[in-house]
C-alpha cells in the first residue's frame, strides 16, 4: 500500500480508501466486515461512510452503513487503527426522515453529528465532511451551473463555527467538502483565513476516466491552496470494469438494480468505456485497474474511494496500487478525452 497525509494534518492515509456505501443493501454486515478486515490486512487504514447510507437512501435503511462499521469497530478494537471519515447530508427534500431540518444550522448538525457518533461506536470523527451545499449549484449529475433563487443566505462562516466547537469539544479532529465548486471552496477557504475558523483539509469529488470535470477549476484551487481530492466513483458505477460491454446482463450490478443512477449509461460513455478497454487490452492490464491506476496516479488525489459488492473486486480493486502506467498509456488515454470528453456529467 501507498500513503499520503491528509493536507495541513499530520494524518497518514492509504491512497486506497475503502468506500462503503453498499453496505446495508447489496452487502450484509458479514460482507461489510470481511471486506473492511480484508482492505485492512492490505494495508488501508481509511474509511469513508455518510449518515445517509446505504445507497440509495431509504428511509429504511437510513444510517445502515455507519452501524455496520460501528459493529465492526466493536467486535475488532481497531477503530484506533483507523482513519474514518463520515458525512452529513445537505437539504434534500425527500430526506426529511433524517432530521426535521436537513440543514447545516448549528442545531442540525449537532443532532446529525452525535447520531453518527452511536451509530459508529466511536467517540470522535476523524474527518467530518458536508455532503452536499446548502445552496442549489450544479452537482449529482447536473452538469452547468444555473442561476436560481434558492432562498439561500451565505451561512459559512455560521458553519466553520459549528464545526470549530465540535473539534473543541474533541468530537470531530479535521473538517471536509463534498460535492463542491471552485466558488464554494474558496468560499470556504476565505472565511477559514479571515476569520481564524478551522480550515477544510479535502473535497470529495467524482472523478473517473468518465468524468475528469473536476480537472476545469476544481484541480487548480485544491493544488494551490493545498486541499485534498478524495475521489468518488473511480470505476464509474462499474462501468469502468468492463462488464458492460461484454453483452452479459448482470443483474446484480448497481445501474441495473438501481436505473435511477444513470449517469453513466449514455452512448458516449458506452462508446469511451469502449476505447479504454482497447488500451487496457493493448498493454495486458485489466480495464479496471487501468482505470483505478489512472485516478491514484494524479497529483491532487489524497485517496482513491474504491468501492466492491464482492471480495473478488476489492482485491482487484486494491491491487491497483501496484499499477504504475506508463506515459504511453497516459497519451493514449488522453486523445480518447480529447474525442469524448467527459461523458458523464
Amino acid at each position: 500500500m501507498k500513503y499520503t497525509t491528509l493536507p495541513n494534518t499530520n494524518i497518514k492515509v492509504s491512497k486506497i480508501c475503502l468506500g462503503t456505501m453498499t453496505f446495508g443493501q447489496q452487502n450484509s454486515e458479514a460482507d461489510g466486515h470481511a471486506q473492511m478486515d480484508y482492505a485492512v490486512a492490505n494495508g488501508v487504514n481509511f474509511f469513508d461512510t455518510a449518515e445517509m447510507y446505504s445507497v440509495p437512501a431509504r428511509q429504511e435503511t437510513y444510517g445502515s452503513t455507519e452501524k455496520i462499521l460501528g459493529s465492526w469497530f466493536k467486535k475488532t478494537g481497531k477503530r484506533e487503527e483507523i482513519v474514518l471519515a463520515t458525512k452529513i447530508a445537505g437539504p434534500n427534500p425527500n430526506f426529511t426522515y433524517m432530521r426535521e431540518k436537513n440543514d447545516f444550522s448549528p442545531a442540525s448538525m449537532k443532532f446529525a453529528l452525535d447520531q453518527s457518533l452511536q451509530r459508529l461506536q466511536t467517540d470522535y470523527i476523524d474527518l467530518y465532511q458536508l455532503h452536499w451545499p446548502e445552496r442549489k449549484t450544479n452537482f449529482f449529475g447536473k452538469r452547468g451551473f444555473e442561476n436560481q433563487e434558492d432562498g439561500w443566505e451565505d451561512n459559512i462562516r455560521e458553519v466553520l463555527e459549528t464545526l470549530e466547537g465540535f473539534i473543541k469539544a474533541g468530537k470531530i479532529k479535521h473538517i471536509g467538502l463534498s460535492n463542491e465548486t471552485p466558488w464554494g471552496i474558496m468560499r470556504f477557504l476565505e472565511e477559514s483565513k479571515y476569520n481564524n475558523l478551522p480550515r477544510i483539509s479535502t473535497i470529495q469529488n467524482p472523478y473517473s476516466l468518465l468524468n475528469r470535470q473536476f480537472e476545469v477549476g476544481s484541480a487548480e484551487v485544491c493544488m494551490r491552496e493545498k486541499v485534498g481530492l478524495f475521489a468518488y466513483s473511480p470505476l464509474a458505477f462499474g462501468v469502468l470494469s468492463g462488464k458492460f460491454l461484454t453483452g452479459e446482463s448482470h443483474p446484480n450490478a448497481r445501474i441495473k438494480l438501481f436505473p435511477q443512477f444513470s449517469r453513466y449509461n449514455s452512448a458516449q460513455c458506452t462508446e469511451a468505456t469502449q476505447r479504454y478497454s482497447e488500451i487496457a487490452k493493448k498493454h495486458g492490464i485489466s480495464l479496471a485497474q487501468m482505470a483505478l491506476a489512472f485516478v491514484n496516479q494524479q497529483a491532487f488525489v489524497t485517496s482513491n474511494i474504491i468501492g466492491a459488492t464482492t471480495l473478488e473486486q476489492l482485491k482487484e480493486n486494491i491491487s491497483s496500487i501496484d499499477l504504475v502506467l506508463s506515459d504511453e498509456i497516459i497519451t493514449e488515454i488522453n486523445a480518447v478525452h480529447a474525442v469524448i470528453p467527459d461523458p458523464a456529467p
